[in-house]
């Protein structure tokens, strides 16, 4: 498994995010994320799923793998890292695959950056079964008008109470907010940061 990282070795814990559907490792979404927590004396460790390495390599646009290759990516990764000291998390889709896993492996924690809660215009195809019992401390970062899930329907999901969240004001799916907002992307990535800081901190004891 190649991985980027981000942060000072010594931190207490190393956060493994993976990327989302569309964009690799080094999307500035990522980059930013990950430079942010480093700054702020996190480890910050990002991987590629399969499909992400081959479109590299090949230069060709190619779709997300299954999910059971997601997932098994998942858990080569939380071998690799070991899970004793670990969060594990991501952006959208691959945020959603670490939550898949979460339980099972027995990780510190969890964090979602944006997490896809149902298919964009499609309200009623929810993901959330598995977070209706989640066991693993989580933070989901959302912004308030996520196509992928709005702060009005995820009140509306019966989720375990011991998922905590962070709202990135008038943010879609990359937190960034409208000019009218009075908001800049800048801001409510600041506050998305701190906010991940905040739960690895509790976290980390």
């Amino acid at each position: 498994m190649d991985f980027l990282f981000t942060g000072p070795a010594s931190a207490p814990l190393t956060l493994a995010l993976a990327h989302g559907a569309g964009v690799g490792m080094d999307s500035p979404f990522m980059a930013a994320v990950a430079s942010g927590l480093g700054e702020r004396g996190w480890r910050v460790a990002r991987f590629e799923f399969p499909y992400m390495v081959r479109r590299r390599a090949e230069g060709t646009k190619r779709p997300p793998d299954r999910q059971p290759v997601l997932l098994d990516t998942w858990r080569e990764v939380i071998d690799e890292l070991g899970a004793q000291r670990l969060v594990i998390g991501g952006k959208s889709m691959g945020g959603r695959m670490a939550s898949l896993v979460a339980d099972e492996a027995g990780v510190a924690g969890l964090v979602g950056l944006g997490y896809p809660f149902h298919p964009p215009g499609k309200p009623d195809r929810t993901r959330i079964e598995h977070l209706q019992r989640l066991a693993t401390p989580a933070l989901i970062v959302q912004g308030s008008r996520d196509p992928f899930g709005t702060r009005e329907e995820v009140a509306s999901y019966p989720l375990d109470p011991a998922i905590a969240f962070h709202w990135a004001e008038d943010g879609n799916h990359d937190l960034a907010p409208r000019k009218r907002s009075g908001r800049t992307a800048e801001d409510n990535l600041s506050a998305a940061l701190d906010a991940v800081d905040g739960f690895l901190r509790g976290v980390a004891g």
